[in-house]
């Protein structure tokens, strides 16, 4: 196994599914059977969920809402996936804690970096929701965040596509696909793995990145193994 401790990020979107908006319970739960199969190899599992499918604080900025007072409604959007996966996940019989960057004592723990360890090493899944807790920063600076304070060995970006593409594989099928990248690579091609707050803390942290396709079944488990899936960026 190459990666004990992992950060797995999966986008507000893909609970989608098929959807227009809102969550895809099949979806959800094929998501779910995916991390308990990775569990069951004793892979300890951080998880952070975007607020896409729901509301994003920049929707709410183009309509002329106050930046911050959206980005706080996409935290809570965040809270909502956070929840829907933690019960998926909990349903199959796995033990899951939810934590929180901003207080919500009813549903879930604050968010403490030791507390989150030991939940990890215990062999509990570990969500974190709510983002960074503050305005203008994505989920991917929330999961690039956590998983340098978790001390995970990489960050898995799990999306629809099945790795980094020199354009978007949707919008051009003859798009190039990237199988490695460094840092600097990525950085000098203007790639969008993450937002530069994200792609920063990574790369002056030394966390790798792994691109890939959380659709496809078994894949989160290939990559958790070592085998060439989707596209590493490192240093």
């Amino acid at each position: 196994m190459k990666y004990k401790r992992i950060l797995l990020k999966l986008s507000g979107e893909a609970l989608m599914g098929k959807k227009q908006f809102g969550i895809d319970n099949e979806i959800l739960m094929q998501y779910a059977e995916e991390i308990k199969n990775i569990s069951k190899l004793d892979v300890e599992i951080g998880v952070v969920v975007g607020g896409g499918n729901i509301f994003r604080g920049v929707q709410a900025e183009r309509g002329g809402m106050d930046r911050t007072q959206g980005d706080y409604m996409g935290m809570l959007a965040t809270m909502i996936n956070s929840m829907a996966l933690q019960a998926a996940l909990e349903s199959i019989g796995l033990y899951t804690r939810l934590q929180s960057s901003i207080e919500m004592k009813e549903i879930a723990e604050p968010f403490i970096k030791r507390r989150a360890v030991r939940h990890l090493e215990k062999g509990r899944i570990v969500i974190f929701g709510a983002g960074t807790g503050n305005p203008f920063f994505t989920t991917d600076s929330a999961a690039s965040l956590r998983a340098i304070e978790i001390d995970a060995d990489v960050i898995l970006k799990g999306t629809r596509v099945d790795g980094i593409y020199s354009e978007d594989p949707e919008l051009n099928p003859a798009a190039e696909k990237y199988n490695k990248l460094t840092f600097k690579e990525v950085f000098n091609k203007e790639i969008k793995v993450m937002d530069m707050t994200a792609f920063t803390l990574c790369k002056e942290n030394n966390v790798p990145i792994i691109v890939f396709n959380m659709n496809e079944p078994g894949n989160l488990k290939k990559v958790v193994l070592g085998d060439e899936v989707g596209t590493l960026v490192e240093m």
